[in-house]
Protein backbone atom coordinates (compact mmCIF):
# COMPACT_ATOMS: atom_id res chain seq x y z
CA UNK A 1 0.00 0.00 0.00
CA UNK A 2 1.41 3.64 -0.90
CA UNK A 3 2.00 5.61 2.44
CA UNK A 4 1.55 9.24 1.84
CA UNK A 5 2.97 11.29 4.76
CA UNK A 6 1.57 14.38 6.43
CA UNK A 7 4.06 16.60 8.44
CA UNK A 8 3.49 17.34 11.89
CA UNK A 9 5.71 19.64 14.24
CA UNK A 10 8.32 18.68 12.15
CA UNK A 11 8.25 15.19 12.05
CA UNK A 12 6.75 12.69 9.42
CA UNK A 13 3.67 11.26 10.66
CA UNK A 14 1.45 8.57 9.02
CA UNK A 15 -1.60 7.61 10.20
CA UNK A 16 -4.05 4.68 8.71
CA UNK A 17 -7.58 4.57 9.71
CA UNK A 18 -9.36 0.53 9.46
CA UNK A 19 -12.68 1.20 8.98
CA UNK A 20 -14.04 -2.89 9.79
CA UNK A 21 -17.53 -4.73 9.22
CA UNK A 22 -20.44 -4.90 11.43
CA UNK A 23 -23.79 -4.26 9.22
CA UNK A 24 -26.02 -1.62 8.82
CA UNK A 25 -25.41 -0.90 12.55
CA UNK A 26 -21.59 -0.71 12.19
CA UNK A 27 -21.66 1.92 8.98
CA UNK A 28 -24.16 4.01 11.26
CA UNK A 29 -21.88 3.73 14.36
CA UNK A 30 -18.67 4.49 12.28
CA UNK A 31 -20.46 7.45 10.65
CA UNK A 32 -21.74 8.88 14.21
CA UNK A 33 -18.68 8.70 15.95
CA UNK A 34 -16.57 9.94 12.81
CA UNK A 35 -18.84 12.79 13.22
CA UNK A 36 -18.73 13.56 16.84
CA UNK A 37 -14.68 13.19 16.51
CA UNK A 38 -15.17 15.89 14.47
CA UNK A 39 -16.90 18.02 16.68
CA UNK A 40 -14.22 17.68 18.77
CA UNK A 41 -12.03 18.98 16.23
CA UNK A 42 -10.26 15.73 15.29
CA UNK A 43 -11.09 15.34 11.84
CA UNK A 44 -9.80 11.51 11.34
CA UNK A 45 -10.81 11.11 7.55
CA UNK A 46 -9.38 14.84 6.29
CA UNK A 47 -6.06 13.95 8.70
CA UNK A 48 -5.65 9.98 7.59
CA UNK A 49 -2.70 9.32 5.11
CA UNK A 50 -4.84 5.51 3.94
CA UNK A 51 -8.13 4.15 4.94
CA UNK A 52 -8.69 0.57 4.80
CA UNK A 53 -12.10 -0.80 4.88
CA UNK A 54 -14.13 -4.21 5.31
CA UNK A 55 -17.75 -4.72 5.12
CA UNK A 56 -19.19 -1.81 6.63
CA UNK A 57 -16.18 -0.38 6.71
CA UNK A 58 -16.08 -0.31 2.73
CA UNK A 59 -19.47 1.73 2.65
CA UNK A 60 -18.11 4.32 5.03
CA UNK A 61 -14.88 4.31 3.24
CA UNK A 62 -16.61 5.14 0.21
CA UNK A 63 -19.36 7.48 1.90
CA UNK A 64 -16.19 9.67 2.67
CA UNK A 65 -14.75 9.02 -0.70
CA UNK A 66 -17.75 11.17 -2.29
CA UNK A 67 -16.38 14.12 0.21
CA UNK A 68 -19.49 14.69 1.68
CA UNK A 69 -18.74 16.69 4.86
CA UNK A 70 -19.45 14.03 7.86
CA UNK A 71 -22.69 16.16 9.54
CA UNK A 72 -24.29 15.63 5.94
CA UNK A 73 -22.81 11.83 6.39
CA UNK A 74 -24.20 11.79 9.47
CA UNK A 75 -28.08 12.99 8.44
CA UNK A 76 -28.32 10.44 5.70
CA UNK A 77 -28.29 7.85 8.54
CA UNK A 78 -30.61 9.83 11.09
CA UNK A 79 -32.76 11.92 8.75
CA UNK A 80 -35.52 9.08 7.28
CA UNK A 81 -36.05 11.39 4.39
CA UNK A 82 -31.91 11.00 3.19
CA UNK A 83 -31.65 7.27 3.94
CA UNK A 84 -30.74 4.87 1.66
CA UNK A 85 -33.56 2.11 0.73
CA UNK A 86 -32.31 -1.06 2.17
CA UNK A 87 -33.33 -4.95 1.63
CA UNK A 88 -34.24 -6.21 4.98
CA UNK A 89 -33.50 -9.91 5.26
CA UNK A 90 -35.36 -11.79 7.60
CA UNK A 91 -33.84 -11.72 11.51
CA UNK A 92 -34.00 -16.01 11.42
CA UNK A 93 -31.87 -15.95 8.03
CA UNK A 94 -29.43 -13.90 9.72
CA UNK A 95 -29.33 -16.15 12.56
CA UNK A 96 -29.43 -19.17 10.40
CA UNK A 97 -26.35 -18.06 8.67
CA UNK A 98 -24.50 -17.15 12.03
CA UNK A 99 -24.95 -20.58 13.18
CA UNK A 100 -23.86 -22.44 10.21
CA UNK A 101 -20.63 -20.24 9.84
CA UNK A 102 -20.36 -20.98 14.11
CA UNK A 103 -20.61 -24.50 12.98
CA UNK A 104 -18.22 -24.27 10.19
CA UNK A 105 -15.77 -22.55 12.56
CA UNK A 106 -15.72 -25.10 15.27
CA UNK A 107 -14.96 -27.88 12.69
CA UNK A 108 -12.46 -26.42 10.33
CA UNK A 109 -9.14 -25.15 12.10
CA UNK A 110 -7.52 -24.23 8.62
CA UNK A 111 -7.97 -20.34 7.94
CA UNK A 112 -8.05 -20.74 4.20
CA UNK A 113 -10.06 -23.92 4.13
CA UNK A 114 -12.65 -22.56 6.30
CA UNK A 115 -12.96 -18.86 3.66
CA UNK A 116 -13.64 -21.80 1.03
CA UNK A 117 -16.28 -23.59 2.91
CA UNK A 118 -17.90 -20.61 3.18
CA UNK A 119 -17.11 -19.34 0.01
CA UNK A 120 -19.51 -22.55 -1.12
CA UNK A 121 -22.07 -21.66 0.83
CA UNK A 122 -22.03 -18.19 -0.23
CA UNK A 123 -22.16 -19.54 -4.32
CA UNK A 124 -24.76 -22.01 -3.60
CA UNK A 125 -27.19 -19.48 -1.88
CA UNK A 126 -30.30 -18.54 -3.22
CA UNK A 127 -30.54 -14.60 -2.56
CA UNK A 128 -31.50 -11.78 -4.11
CA UNK A 129 -30.59 -10.90 -7.79
CA UNK A 130 -27.57 -9.64 -7.94
CA UNK A 131 -29.10 -5.97 -10.03
CA UNK A 132 -30.84 -5.35 -6.96
CA UNK A 133 -28.21 -5.74 -4.51
CA UNK A 134 -26.26 -3.59 -6.53
CA UNK A 135 -29.12 -0.68 -7.02
CA UNK A 136 -28.78 -0.79 -2.85
CA UNK A 137 -24.84 -0.31 -3.09
CA UNK A 138 -25.13 2.59 -5.50
CA UNK A 139 -27.75 4.41 -3.65
CA UNK A 140 -25.07 4.59 -0.32
CA UNK A 141 -22.53 6.10 -2.59
CA UNK A 142 -23.26 9.45 -2.69
CA UNK A 143 -20.31 9.67 -5.66
CA UNK A 144 -18.91 6.84 -7.12
CA UNK A 145 -15.41 7.90 -8.36
CA UNK A 146 -12.43 6.64 -6.26
CA UNK A 147 -10.96 9.30 -3.85
CA UNK A 148 -7.31 10.90 -4.77
CA UNK A 149 -6.13 10.07 -1.33
CA UNK A 150 -5.65 6.31 -0.65
CA UNK A 151 -8.74 3.79 0.16
CA UNK A 152 -8.35 0.15 0.03
CA UNK A 153 -11.05 -2.25 0.42
CA UNK A 154 -10.89 -5.71 1.25
CA UNK A 155 -13.14 -8.70 -0.11
CA UNK A 156 -12.64 -12.44 -0.06
CA UNK A 157 -12.66 -14.81 -3.42
CA UNK A 158 -15.36 -17.16 -2.68
CA UNK A 159 -14.03 -20.19 -4.78
CA UNK A 160 -10.47 -19.92 -3.55
CA UNK A 161 -10.38 -18.44 -0.16
CA UNK A 162 -7.91 -15.48 -0.55
CA UNK A 163 -8.09 -12.00 0.21
CA UNK A 164 -8.09 -9.40 -2.57
CA UNK A 165 -7.34 -5.61 -2.10
CA UNK A 166 -9.03 -3.10 -4.76
CA UNK A 167 -8.15 0.30 -4.74
CA UNK A 168 -8.29 3.32 -7.28
CA UNK A 169 -5.07 1.14 -9.18
CA UNK A 170 -7.45 -1.99 -9.63
CA UNK A 171 -9.15 -0.65 -12.63
CA UNK A 172 -11.86 -1.75 -10.34
CA UNK A 173 -15.51 0.62 -10.08
CA UNK A 174 -15.94 1.69 -6.89
CA UNK A 175 -19.12 0.48 -6.66
CA UNK A 176 -18.20 -3.36 -7.49
CA UNK A 177 -15.47 -2.97 -4.80
CA UNK A 178 -18.00 -1.83 -1.99
CA UNK A 179 -20.44 -4.98 -3.18
CA UNK A 180 -17.65 -7.02 -3.07
CA UNK A 181 -16.64 -6.15 0.14
CA UNK A 182 -20.14 -5.86 1.80
CA UNK A 183 -21.23 -9.51 0.39
CA UNK A 184 -22.32 -11.38 3.37
CA UNK A 185 -22.25 -14.89 2.42
CA UNK A 186 -25.82 -16.84 2.71
CA UNK A 187 -27.13 -12.97 2.32
CA UNK A 188 -26.15 -11.09 -0.90
CA UNK A 189 -24.84 -12.58 -3.56
CA UNK A 190 -21.19 -12.62 -4.74
CA UNK A 191 -19.68 -10.00 -6.95
CA UNK A 192 -18.37 -10.93 -9.83
CA UNK A 193 -15.22 -8.94 -11.20
CA UNK A 194 -12.50 -9.97 -13.41
CA UNK A 195 -14.09 -13.46 -13.72
CA UNK A 196 -13.66 -14.19 -9.74
CA UNK A 197 -16.57 -14.30 -7.90
CA UNK A 198 -15.81 -12.23 -4.41
CA UNK A 199 -17.70 -12.30 -0.84
CA UNK A 200 -17.67 -10.05 2.37
CA UNK A 201 -13.88 -9.16 2.97
CA UNK A 202 -15.26 -10.16 6.59
CA UNK A 203 -14.47 -13.71 6.16
CA UNK A 204 -11.13 -13.15 6.50
CA UNK A 205 -11.11 -11.13 9.72
CA UNK A 206 -14.01 -7.98 10.41
CA UNK A 207 -11.12 -5.46 10.37
CA UNK A 208 -8.26 -7.04 8.54
CA UNK A 209 -6.17 -4.24 10.42
CA UNK A 210 -2.84 -6.58 9.73
CA UNK A 211 -3.12 -5.08 6.40
CA UNK A 212 -2.60 -1.75 7.69
CA UNK A 213 1.45 -2.30 8.74
CA UNK A 214 3.92 0.31 8.86
CA UNK A 215 2.10 3.23 9.89
CA UNK A 216 2.74 5.03 12.74
CA UNK A 217 -0.48 5.05 14.47
CA UNK A 218 -3.17 3.24 13.11
CA UNK A 219 -6.98 4.01 14.55
CA UNK A 220 -9.17 0.71 14.45
CA UNK A 221 -12.84 1.58 14.09
CA UNK A 222 -14.17 -2.24 14.84
CA UNK A 223 -18.28 -1.92 15.59
CA UNK A 224 -17.99 -5.85 15.37
CA UNK A 225 -14.38 -7.72 16.64
CA UNK A 226 -13.48 -11.22 15.57
CA UNK A 227 -10.78 -13.66 17.82
CA UNK A 228 -8.25 -11.91 14.52
CA UNK A 229 -8.29 -8.45 16.57
CA UNK A 230 -5.78 -9.60 19.06
CA UNK A 231 -3.01 -10.94 16.89
CA UNK A 232 -3.87 -7.68 14.25
CA UNK A 233 -3.06 -5.67 17.49
CA UNK A 234 0.51 -7.08 18.12
CA UNK A 235 1.23 -6.68 14.75
CA UNK A 236 0.39 -3.00 14.49
CA UNK A 237 2.09 -2.29 17.76
CA UNK A 238 5.75 -3.70 16.31
CA UNK A 239 6.22 -0.99 14.13
CA UNK A 240 4.11 2.21 16.22
CA UNK A 241 1.30 3.34 18.00
CA UNK A 242 -2.55 2.00 17.43
CA UNK A 243 -6.29 2.17 18.96
CA UNK A 244 -9.12 -0.04 18.52
CA UNK A 245 -12.21 1.51 19.72
CA UNK A 246 -15.06 -0.44 19.88
CA UNK A 247 -19.31 0.35 20.86
CA UNK A 248 -19.66 0.69 24.47
CA UNK A 249 -22.42 -0.37 26.48
CA UNK A 250 -25.28 2.35 25.27
CA UNK A 251 -24.23 1.61 21.30
CA UNK A 252 -24.52 -1.82 21.78
CA UNK A 253 -27.98 -1.09 23.18
CA UNK A 254 -28.68 0.64 20.45
CA UNK A 255 -27.49 -1.74 18.12
CA UNK A 256 -30.76 -3.95 18.74
CA UNK A 257 -30.68 -7.65 17.45
CA UNK A 258 -30.38 -7.65 13.59
CA UNK A 259 -27.47 -5.60 12.79
CA UNK A 260 -28.76 -5.62 9.26
CA UNK A 261 -32.37 -3.92 10.18
CA UNK A 262 -32.52 -0.54 8.58
CA UNK A 263 -34.57 0.78 11.91
CA UNK A 264 -31.28 0.66 13.35
CA UNK A 265 -29.25 3.13 11.57
CA UNK A 266 -30.43 6.59 13.40
CA UNK A 267 -29.90 5.54 17.18
CA UNK A 268 -26.94 3.59 16.10
CA UNK A 269 -25.29 6.89 14.51
CA UNK A 270 -26.49 9.09 17.71
CA UNK A 271 -24.66 6.61 19.77
CA UNK A 272 -21.46 6.76 17.79
CA UNK A 273 -21.52 10.15 18.28
CA UNK A 274 -22.38 10.44 21.67
CA UNK A 275 -19.76 8.13 22.60
CA UNK A 276 -17.09 10.01 20.01
CA UNK A 277 -16.98 12.75 22.54
CA UNK A 278 -16.74 10.63 25.76
CA UNK A 279 -13.20 9.09 24.19
CA UNK A 280 -11.92 12.22 22.19
CA UNK A 281 -9.24 12.74 24.50
CA UNK A 282 -8.13 9.36 24.20
CA UNK A 283 -7.86 9.38 20.31
CA UNK A 284 -6.68 12.93 20.21
CA UNK A 285 -3.39 11.39 22.12
CA UNK A 286 -2.61 8.67 19.26
CA UNK A 287 -3.62 10.76 16.19
CA UNK A 288 -1.49 13.21 17.07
Amino acid sequence: MPKPSDQFQGETIMRGLVLGGGGLTGIAWETGLLHGLAETGLDLPGTADHILGTSAGATVGGQLASGLPLPELHLRQTDPARQNHEIVPPLETVGQILETWGALTAEITDPVELRRRVGRLALDADTVPAAERRAVIVGRLPAHDWPARPLTLVAVDADSGEPRTFDRHSGVPLIDAVAASCAIPGIWPTVEIDGHRYMDGGIRSNTNADLMTGQQAVLIIAPMTDHHLAGELETLRATGAVLALTPDEDALAAFGLNPLDPAVRAPAAEAGRAQAHRIADQVRELWA
